[in-house]
C-alpha cells in the first residue's frame, strides 16, 4: 500500500486531523496531499496511489476567501472515487505557505482587486533561484527574501547558470550582503558546480519550493537533482538573458532522495502579500537604525540625531538598501490597506444579500 508519510504526513499531529479521525466522517474520507493542479482539476498521492480529484460545488459556496482553496502541497481530505474524480472536502491546516498578492494584472497603485495567492503550501525550504547571466537582480532577490521569511519556510539564495560567469564573486558577495546567514550558493546544472552543496537540504520527507522568473534554469536544476528529464527545458533569449515559461502550473516532484521539490512558473513581478514579519527579519539592521533615531517620529530626512541619515553618510547603510526597504514597507501598507478595504465591502456585500433574501422569503 502507498505510504502518505514519504510525502511529509504526519498523521495525528494536528488537532484537526484528531477531530476528524474522531469524526462519523472518518470511515468515508481518507487523507492526501495536492502534487499537482491545473485550473480546476488536482492531482493526489494517497493510499490509493495518484487520484485525479476537483472540488465539490459544496466547497465554492463554503469558501470565504481564495486562499481557502487547495494548493499545491496541500494536505487534504477527500472522497475516494475508483472510476472517476475524486472529491475533496477539506483542506488541513498548513504549517508553511508562500503567498504573493495578485494585483489582478495592474502595478501597485493602480489595482481595483486584491486577492492572496497562495504559490505552494507545506515545505520547509525556499529555494530563490536567480541566474547570475544578465538577468542577475538581487532587488528581485530581496522581495523573494521577505516573501520567504514571511512563509514559514527557510530560504535558501541559488544563483545558477555559473558556468556561464567566468567571476561571479562580486554577485555572491552582494546577496550575501544582503542575505546575513542565508546560504548562497552559485550552481550549474549542466556541470553539476555547486549541487553538492545542495545535498544537506533534499533530506527525506522534507519538501523544497523552486522560486524565481522564467528563465533562471528551475527546470534545469530539478532535472539535475532528479538525475533524468522530469521537466522539459527551454532556451532563454540571447539579446536579453530573460527566458520563456517552462512550467506552465504548480507541481511536486518526488526526488530519489526521498525530499520532494514544488516547482512553479516563473514570476516576473512579486507582489508581497502580509510581509511585515517578513520584511523585518528581511531588513534588521535597518530596523535597528530607525530605532536609534532621536525623534521617534523622524522622517529620516533633516532630522537631528537621524541614525539613519548618519548610516547613509559613513556608508555603513547602502542607499540602495535603503530604496529596498521603503519601496517594500510601501507596497506592504498599500496591499494592507486596498485588502482590508476590499474585505469590509464584500462583507457588507454578503449581508445586503442575505438581507435581501430573507425579505423576499418573508
Amino acid at each position: 500500500m502507498f505510504n502518505l508519510t514519504q510525502y511529509g504526513f504526519a498523521r495525528g499531529t494536528t488537532e484537526d486531523m484528531a477531530k476528524f479521525q474522531n469524526s462519523a466522517d472518518a470511515e468515508k474520507l481518507i487523507p492526501g496531499r495536492v502534487i499537482e493542479m491545473q485550473r480546476e482539476l488536482y492531482k493526489l498521492v494517497s493510499e490509493y496511489g495518484e487520484v485525479p480529484a476537483k472540488l465539490p460545488g459544496a466547497f465554492y459556496h463554503g469558501a470565504q476567501a481564495r486562499e481557502d482553496f487547495p494548493a499545491v502541497g496541500d494536505f487534504v481530505l477527500f472522497s475516494y472515487n475508483s472510476t472517476g474524480n475524486s472529491l475533496i472536502s477539506q483542506v488541513l491546516p498548513r504549517r508553511s505557505k508562500f503567498s504573493r498578492a495578485d494585483f489582478s494584472g495592474h502595478k501597485v497603485g493602480y489595482a481595483k482587486n486584491i486577492v492572496e495567492q497562495i504559490v505552494a503550501s507545506n515545505f520547509d525550504y525556499v529555494f530563490i533561484l536567480c541566474s547570475l547571466n544578465y538577468d542577475f537582480s538581487p532587488a528581485r532577490i530581496g522581495r523573494y527574501l521577505s516573501a520567504s521569511w514571511q512563509s514559514g519556510g527557510f530560504p535558501v539564495v541559488v544563483l545558477t547558470k555559473a558556468d556561464l560567469v567566468p567571476d561571479y564573486t562580486e554577485q555572491v558577495e552582494t546577496v550575501q550582503a544582503m542575505a546575513h546567514e542565508i546560504p548562497v550558493i552559485a550552481v550549474s546544472s549542466k556541470t553539476t558546480l555547486g549541487l553538492m552543496e545542495l545535498a544537506p537540504f533534499l533530506e527525506p520527507g522534507k519538501t523544497i519550493v523552486f522560486l524565481g522568473s522564467s528563465g533562471v534554469g528551475k527546470s534545469s536544476l530539478l532535472n539535475a537533482l532528479a538525475g533524468e528529464t522530469v521537466m522539459e527545458v527551454k532556451g532563454i533569449r540571447e539579446d536579453d538573458s530573460k527566458g520563456r515559461h517552462t512550467t506552465t502550473h504548480r507541481q511536486l516532484v518526488m526526488l530519489n532522495t526521498g525530499a520532494m521539490v514544488i516547482d512553479t512558473p516563473g514570476m516576473r513581478e512579486l507582489g508581497l502579500w502580509n510581509a511585515e514579519e517578513g520584511i523585518h527579519l528581511s531588513f534588521a539592521g535597518v530596523e535597528e537604525l530607525i530605532e536609534r533615531c532621536r525623534f521617534s517620529n523622524c522622517t529620516h530626512q533633516s532630522e537631528l540625531g537621524c541614525a539613519v541619515q548618519a548610516a547613509l553618510e559613513d556608508g555603513s547603510l547602502l542607499p540602495e538598501q535603503w530604496k529596498r526597504y521603503n519601496q517594500q514597507k510601501n507596497e506592504a501598507a498599500y496591499v494592507e490597506s486596498k485588502s482590508a478595504f476590499l474585505r469590509e465591502k464584500a462583507l457588507r456585500q454578503k449581508s445586503i444579500a442575505r438581507y435581501n433574501r430573507s425579505k423576499m422569503q418573508n
